[in-house]
């Protein structure tokens, strides 16, 4: 980049092909258009997703809330389903170790 051209923009773009006089391609030029058209539409998405975030939807909130109470409810459901299983797995433990030691009384007398 020479001194010339310090008084563009930082984000301009330079074209150093047509400073040295060597002259683009179709396809070349075709593909900056490309991109160029590409960085617009990224810069377009960016603003939007930005105030997105800074205002959230009512509509956006609202779903948001639905999810949670159903996101709990399932928690609830599978914290209980938990508790359950564990339950009955100490209490066929306990009836197993019962009859074990009630076969051995009853073996021993």
């Amino acid at each position: 980049m020479s001194l010339e051209n310090s008084d563009q923009p930082l984000d301009a773009p330079q074209n150093s092909a047509s400073d040295s006089g060597e002259t683009l391609t179709p396809l070349e030029q075709e593909i900056l258009d490309e991109y160029a058209r590409l960085l617009g539409n990224l810069n377009t998405i960016s603003t939007l997703l930005s105030t997105l975030s800074a205002n959230p939807s009512a509509e956006i909130l609202d779903a948001l809330r639905g999810l949670e109470r159903k996101t709990s409810l399932v928690f609830t459901l599978l914290k209980a389903s938990v508790y359950s299983i564990v339950l009955n797995q100490q209490i066929t433990e306990d009836d197993d170790e019962g009859r074990s030691l009630g076969d051995s009384r009853g073996s021993g007398i």
